[in-house]
C-alpha cells in the first residue's frame, strides 16, 4: 500500500470521528446517552458519553478498508477481539452488566489475539531477555491485555487525558513503525491516532462529550495488541512499547496496587488516580492535563532514544522514568494530603 492510500485512510478517520463527535453531542442523536457524576467523577454535570462509537466507527471504517487492501490474519484478530469488547462494552453503557461478565469477555478477547498469533516466547528488556515457556507465557500475556482493557477504562476519568494518551501513544507507534518499515503496523496505529484526534477536538476540557467504555475499552485492547505486536515483529523492544503508555499503565498500576495493600474494594468507583488527585489539589483540569501530556510526550521522545541506542543508555532511561514516576508520585500524593489537611 502506497503513501497516498495511507494518507487518505489516516483522513478518512480523522474526518469521520470529528463528524461524528459532534453528531453524538447533539440531544437529538440516538447514541446520547449522558453520563451522570459518580464517586469517579471530576465533572459536576451530566455530559454526552458516546465519542467512543465514533472512534468506533472511525476505526472500523478505515481498518475494513485497510484489511481489504492487506488481506491479513493480524487484522482479522483485531477485528475479532475489538468486536467482542466494544460490543460488551456498548450493553455496558447503556445497562448496567455485571463486572464478572465483562472481565470474562474481556479475557475472551485476549485469548482471540493471542490466538490470532500476537503472543511472546521472548520479552525484551535493557540488556537482557526473558524467556519463558509458550503456556507460561499465554497466561502472562492474557492477563497483561485484560489488565490494559481494563486499565484505560480506569484511566479515562478527566477531559482529553485517554484521547490525548491515544493521540500521543499511537503517535508514537506510528513513528516507529515507519522508522521499521512496517507498514501495516504503522497504517493501524496511525488510524487509531487520527480517530482519537478527532474525538479529542470535542473532548479537550471542557468537554462536550465523553468516549464511554467503547472508547475507553476498545484503545485500551488496541494499544496491548499494538504493543505485542511491535514486540513481536521487531518494530520495538517490549519494554519501549510499555514506556510509550507508562502514564497509564503506572498510574493504574500502583493505584489498583495501593488500594489493595488498603483493603479497599478495587471494583468500586474511587478517584485515588494520581491525576484525580492532582486536580483535587487545586491544579484544575487544564493544567494538570498539560503536564501529563508532557509526561506522555517525554515518555514518546525517550522510547525513540532508547529504540536505537546502546544497552547502558537503554537502562539509564528506564532507571530514570522509574525515579521520575516515584517523585512524582509521592509529590502528587504529599499535594493531596496536605490539602485534605488544611481542609481543601
Amino acid at each position: 500500500m502506497g503513501a497516498p492510500a495511507l494518507i487518505i485512510l489516516t483522513f478518512g478517520a480523522l474526518v469521520i470521528s470529528v463528524i461524528l463527535t459532534r453528531r453524538f453531542c447533539d440531544p437529538n442523536s440516538s447514541a446520547y446517552i449522558l453520563d451522570h457524576p459518580n464517586e469517579r467523577s471530576l465533572h459536576d454535570r451530566p455530559v454526552p458519553r458516546g465519542g467512543g462509537m465514533a472512534i468506533l466507527i472511525a476505526i472500523g471504517t478505515s481498518g475494513s478498508i485497510l484489511t481489504a487492501l492487506n488481506v491479513n490474519q493480524d487484522l482479522a484478530g483485531i477485528g475479532m477481539s475489538i468486536l467482542l469488547v466494544a460490543g460488551v462494552s456498548f450493553i455496558d453503557d447503556r445497562y448496567s452488566i455485571s463486572p464478572i461478565f465483562r472481565l470474562v469477555v474481556h479475557v475472551a478477547a485476549a485469548a482471540v489475539v493471542l490466538y490470532s498469533g500476537f503472543i511472546l516466547t521472548t520479552v525484551e528488556f535493557p540488556g537482557f531477555a526473558w524467556n519463558w515457556p509458550i503456556v507460561a507465557g499465554a497466561v502472562i500475556l492474557v492477563l497483561f491485555v485484560t489488565w490494559m482493557i481494563n486499565l484505560y477504562n480506569f484511566m479515562d476519568g478527566m477531559d482529553g487525558l485517554a484521547g490525548g494518551m491515544s493521540v500521543v501513544g499511537f503517535g508514537f507507534f506510528a513513528i516507529m513503525g515507519w522508522m521499521t518499515g512496517h507498514e501495516i503496523f504503522l497504517s493501524v496505529s496511525l488510524i487509531t491516532a487520527a480517530a482519537s484526534a478527532g474525538f479529542l477536538a470535542y473532548n479537550f476540557p471542557p468537554a462536550r462529550i465523553f468516549m464511554g467504555d467503547v472508547g475507553s475499552s476498545t484503545l485500551g485492547l488496541l494499544a496491548a495488541t499494538l504493543l505485542l505486536w511491535g514486540s513481536r515483529d521487531g518494530v520495538f523492544p517490549f519494554w519501549i512499547g510499555i514506556l510509550v503508555f507508562s502514564p497509564f499503565i503506572m498510574d493504574a498500576t500502583v493505584t489498583l496496587s495501593r488500594r489493595l495493600l488498603r483493603n479497599e474494594k478495587v471494583w468500586q468507583a474511587h478517584k485515588t488516580h494520581f491525576y484525580q488527585l492532582l486536580v483535587r489539589s487545586g491544579w484544575g483540569h487544564r493544567r494538570t492535563l498539560l503536564l501529563e501530556y508532557a509526561i506522555m510526550i517525554g515518555c514518546g521522545l525517550s522510547a525513540l532514544w532508547g529504540r536505537y541506542a546502546a544497552a547502558e543508555v537503554q537502562v539509564s532511561i528506564l532507571t530514570g522514568w522509574i525515579l521520575f514516576y516515584l517523585v512524582f508520585f509521592y509529590w502528587v500524593s504529599g499535594r493531596a494530603t496536605s490539602d485534605e489537611k488544611a481542609g481543601i
